[in-house]
Parts: structure tokens; C-alpha cells; sequence
């Protein structure tokens, strides 16, 4: 009977908790659902066809594998007004104009791309094969990221051999290429007795929005 009790007690505290992160899946996921769908699927769209997913790679001494894994996702337009409601809707990012009259809306925090930029386009599918392709790229690398394998040497390799399959075509301009970062790794081997950098916050507060007000 005492058996029973236990057995009856651990289940009740497992759904307890299985309640406990559905209520803050949920919580999480109130902005989005709060997104008008007219809205989210027009911006999608526009998304297909102006915006873009980029991984650059910046060399950094002070960085243990010598090298930053910068996540950036933007979308460029001649009128700010469509930016404006992508800004509100995802409730970060930034919006930027260039000298030839160009806005730009960028987002490169990688806690708003985790929260708000890869959710946002997973309940609000591309149509074209290649944007469908990129975007699943850039998750990719994101997760890694996210679980800090861009600190190790074969995570960083994986990460760096996706990125040459992200925005493939002509056009496509990089400073560091897969042969820079393989040079690199030959002339400066990992340091065998280097402590890993704790996931540096590299963004500011106004950068991702947690309230809901402006929806």
C-alpha cells in the first residue's frame, strides 16, 4: 500500500510539472498568438522575398576558439513603414537607414533571434523552396549556438560547413570563407588548457521587447 502511495505521489508530482512548463510554454508564446494571422502570413511573404538569414564569422583573439558566430537576420525596403510593423509584431530588432535612402530592419541579438525570430517564421511558413532551405540553415546553426557548441572545435567546424550552404549563388560576399577559418585552426590550434567563456549577453535591454502593449 505504502508502494502505491509513492508510486501515486511521484505521478501527481510529474504532471504537476508537466503543467508547470505547459503554463510557461504558453506564457511564452502569448505574443505570438497574439499576432493577427492577416498580419503575420503578409509579413512572411514580404519576408520571402526581401529578407535574409546571415551567419558571419569575425575573427577575435579574445574569444577562446578565435572566432565569433554572428547571427544576423534583416530585411531591406525603401519605405520604413513595413519595417516598422515586422519591428512591432516581432518586438525587437532595429530599423536602420543606409546613405542611398535604404531602410533596413536588422535583428543580431541572439536572444531575440531564439524568441521571437525563428518562432515567428516556424508558425509563419515561407513559400519558396530556397527561403525554406535558408531559414532552416540558420536554425540549425542557431541551436548550436544556443547550446554553446560554437565554444568547441568540432562545433565550431560543423557550424562554420553549414554556413557554406546558406545563401548559396553568385551574389553571396564574404569576408572569412570555410579555407580562412581551416588556415586558422592549422596556425592556432585550440588551447588545450583555455576555460570556456560563459554565452556572453551581446545585446542591449531595447533590443528585445517583452511587453505586449505595443500588440
Amino acid at each position: 500500500m505504502k508502494i502505491i502511495f509513492c508510486i501515486l505521489k511521484e505521478l501527481d508530482a510529474g504532471q504537476s510539472a508537466g503543467k508547470t512548463l505547459n503554463k510557461k510554454y504558453m506564457k511564452d508564446q502569448q505574443w505570438l498568438n497574439k499576432i493577427p494571422l492577416e498580419w503575420g502570413n503578409y509579413l512572411a511573404g514580404f519576408t520571402d522575398g526581401e529578407g535574409s538569414f546571415n551567419v558571419s564569422l569575425r575573427k577575435r583573439e579574445d574569444h577562446l576558439m578565435k572566432w565569433q558566430v554572428v547571427l544576423t537576420f534583416n530585411v531591406s525596403q525603401k519605405e520604413a513603414y513595413i519595417l516598422s510593423q515586422l519591428k512591432k509584431y516581432l518586438g525587437c530588432g532595429r530599423i536602420q537607414q543606409r546613405k542611398d535612402g535604404l531602410h533596413m530592419y536588422v535583428c543580431s541579438n541572439p536572444l531575440s533571434i531564439q524568441e521571437r525570430v525563428i518562432p515567428f517564421f516556424r508558425k509563419f511558413n515561407f513559400r519558396s523552396q530556397t527561403k525554406k532551405k535558408n531559414f532552416a540553415i540558420f536554425s540549425q546553426i542557431a541551436e548550436k549556438v544556443f547550446s554553446k557548441q560554437h565554444l568547441t572545435s568540432q562545433g565550431l567546424q560543423e557550424i562554420v560547413k553549414l554556413r557554406e550552404m546558406l545563401n548559396e549563388g553568385k551574389g553571396r560576399k564574404r569576408k572569412y570563407e570555410l579555407s580562412d577559418f581551416e588556415k586558422s585552426q592549422k596556425e592556432n590550434p585550440q588551447r588545450l588548457y583555455a576555460k570556456p567563456r560563459k554565452f556572453r549577453k551581446e545585446f542591449s535591454s531595447d533590443d528585445i521587447v517583452r511587453s505586449h502593449r505595443q500588440l
